[in-house]
């Protein structure tokens, strides 16, 4: 190995050994455990049960195949022989720079669903077939506060993807829920979910919609909820949606939508990760808006950027 991978391998030691009894005290068993740390190496690795998730960013540098090659080997080899987990755990994906309905494409890569289990509830993965694995770890804080708070409250979900925040918030005690996506694919995962962790479908209802058509929809038929998790994709341009979806664009009517169907006491979590992101002055005009980035993003994250996330109530 040569001798800039030694300081790749120190670091991901290090991250490791500070990291096991952090997640054991978090009752988690995934989460990150490097995130492009030194900028020679530009991965996120993420731990998943006795899997590994390893990504590595596209920086545009120009290498020859086959020492690139060379170059993925070394990095396979050092995740392994710090990690100890075998070769064929270790979980290797090139993300691309790409928009649009990324999260929702396949790779063409079989291989087997597992279960990991954040928190004590239980969630399905797939670190190969998808180029996301069907759990946002950088959502896990959010997640556990909407499972804390969701005793005796109505909860709905939009641009649900698997389900996981219903997960929380219907084992968490809320009374009744909606999950509102697009994708087949996304809300069967969401079902299986739903059933791996005792959720009553009579009273958690898996709703395939286009958000916008949901919305207003929704509002006609006088719904309310205690709590609504929004956190739609940057952008997305899927042939099933109504319309393009430009979130700095949409963000207004996505809100106010949502806003629409909030309880007087109810309280709206509004999320997306697009880098360039800011919020209208009109939401914080007509609404109550507090950031809460910095204590809804894991201490395992060291890329405080990774999304940026408001809660919005009733004034």
């Amino acid at each position: 190995m040569s001798s800039n991978i030694n300081d790749f391998i120190n670091r991901l030691g290090k991250n490791l050994k500070h990291q096991l009894k952090w997640a054991k005290r978090q009752n988690i068993e995934a989460w990150r455990i490097y995130d492009k740390d030194i900028p020679q190496f530009p991965f996120a690795i993420d731990v998943y049960g006795e899997h590994i998730h390893l990504q590595e960013y596209d920086t545009g540098w120009l290498m020859h195949e086959d020492e690139y090659r060379a170059w993925l080997d070394e990095v396979c080899e050092a995740v392994q022989y710090v990690t100890g987990f075998s070769r064929q755990n270790i979980h290797l994906k090139q993300r691309m720079r790409q928009k649009g309905t990324a999260q929702y494409e396949k790779t063409g890569i079989l291989s087997e669903d597992f279960i990991i289990s954040e928190n004590g509830r239980q969630f399905w993965v797939n670190l190969d077939k998808y180029l996301d694995t069907g759990l946002f770890l950088d959502h896990r804080n959010t997640r556990k506060v909407v499972g804390d708070t969701a005793t005796g409250k109505r909860f709905l979900n939009l641009f649900s993807y698997t389900g996981s925040f219903t997960v929380y918030a219907a084992t968490g005690g809320a009374i009744y829920s909606e999950t509102v996506d697009l994708s087949n694919t996304y809300l069967d995962w969401a079902r299986e979910n739903f059933l791996l962790n005792n959720i009553d479908l009579a009273q958690h209802h898996i709703v395939r919609a286009d958000v916008f058509q949901y919305l207003a929809d929704a509002m006609r038929q006088n719904k309310q909820f205690d709590i609504i998790v929004l956190d739609p994709p940057s952008f997305s341009n899927s042939k099933k949606m109504l319309d393009i979806l430009d979130i700095q664009r949409d963000q207004t009517k996505l809100i106010d939508g949502a806003m629409n169907l909030l309880a007087k006491d109810g309280i709206l979590y509004f999320s997306n990760n697009l880098r360039s992101f800011t919020l209208n002055d009109d939401i914080a005009a007509r609404y109550q808006v507090t950031e809460i980035s910095k204590k809804s993003i894991p201490d395992d994250f060291r890329n405080k950027k990774i999304h940026q996330c408001w809660e919005i109530q009733h004034r």
